[in-house]
């Protein structure tokens, strides 16, 4: 028996929903709502407004009000007038939505050896020669670019990256799961979405090691093509924790143009490779200001070329093309306000291009496609 042509329309109008709304994704999840089993139903009847269910993954989801404006204008493409009724998923619906997310095994994605995602650790031999500035311009270049990019704030005792990319907000926690806030485009993880900006933390290296592992572990980043991870200053616990819990990891040595800075930096770079990871490069930071028409030199100069060449005969065997030294970087407000605003110092383009190039095709990418 032929179907009635109301019934057919509406057939045609639920698939067509169905359709617009497989493209829109969770921003913490960055997967999308159908695949991931967050719209409950779609119905369309005559002379009526389409519903459509959406399931939140808890209740107290932050971004409840931008899911249900996503739904909302994915369906009027298709109908003139939708309700959405916002539900919330039972402990047993979460369990199994971790479970697809995450993938059977508890391990660090990032690690895998089919992972594709570029790990670059931001190191310094010591403090205030700009690291986390660094590594926000950086994160926002590369975002700029078309890449998906994750963030950790490793540096668990002076955690400053929140505040300089303007994150307030804490992560999502479903189940067991943390889902990091996104700003910018960027996801980032901290310590300090935590704790106090004014609590100290006192742990010992143990401690240290199993926030980062956490970090690396319980947080779901999706599918990234960067992820940077700002690291404390010096060789301690954190530095090596990294080279073995990622030791595909790359790292970028950063310092600025005093021989005092170079000559710790060059420690940096040196423990690299001693746990078998690639020294990327070097960034010298502060390299000069711009007062009077006239470029200015306040910390001298010669530091980031002293420590790419010390590292490139210090690290000859593992390192046969050398170290190169990759950016010389302004002293300027901009370096240090922009990242908060979304927005990255001009200088940041060149590098993120000499460390990223161009964004990765579908090759080894998860599409979310099902078998019929």
């Amino acid at each position: 028996m032929p179907e009635h042509p109301e019934a057919a329309r509406g057939h045609a109008a639920r698939e067509a929903i169905l359709a617009q709304l497989a493209s829109v994704q969770d921003p913490e999840l960055r997967r999308g709502l159908v695949e991931l089993g967050m719209i409950s139903r779609v119905d369309v009847q005559p002379g009526g407004p389409a519903v459509v269910g959406l399931k939140l993954t808890i209740e107290a989801c932050p971004k409840r009000g931008d899911l249900v404006a996503a739904v909302r204008e994915a369906s009027l493409r298709v109908v003139e007038d939708v309700d959405v009724e916002v539900t919330v998923m039972t402990p047993a619906e979460r369990r199994d939505l971790v479970e697809q997310v995450r993938g059977a095994e508890r391990d660090i994605p990032f690690a895998r050896p089919e992972s594709l995602t570029r790990v670059v650790a931001v190191a310094s031999g010591k403090g205030g020669v700009g690291k986390s500035t660094v590594t926000a311009n950086l994160a926002l270049a590369a975002a700029a670019r078309g890449l998906r990019v994750g963030v950790i704030d490793a540096d668990i005792y002076g955690f400053s990256i929140p505040p300089l990319l303007g994150v307030t907000e804490g992560p999502t926690k479903v189940e067991d799961l943390m889902l990091p806030p996104v700003v910018h485009g960027i996801s980032v993880m901290s310590i300090g979405m935590f704790v106090g900006s004014d609590q100290p933390i006192s742990w010992r290296g143990p401690m240290l090691h199993r926030a980062l592992e956490q970090f690396l572990k319980d947080t779901h980043f999706g599918d990234l093509d960067v992820l940077l991870l700002d690291l404390p200053p010096g060789t301690g616990d954190v530095p090596i924790t990294v080279a073995q819990l990622l030791p595909g990891s790359g790292v970028l040595v950063v310092t600025t143009p005093q021989e005092s800075a170079a000559a710790v930096a060059e420690r940096s770079g040196a423990l690299a490779g001693q746990t078998g990871q690639r020294v990327l490069g070097v960034v010298e930071n502060m390299s000069w200001l711009e007062a009077g028409g006239q470029r200015l030199e306040p910390f001298g100069s010669g530091g980031g070329e002293a420590v790419a060449r010390r590292l490139t005969e210090r690290l000859a065997e593992s390192h046969p093309e050398g170290v190169q030294l990759l950016a010389r970087l302004p002293l300027a407000d901009e370096v240090r306000d922009l990242p908060a605003t979304g927005a990255h110092a001009p200088e940041f383009e060149a590098l993120a291009e000499r460390l990223f190039g161009a964004p990765r095709g579908l090759s080894g990418r998860p599409l979310g496609l099902t078998p019929a």
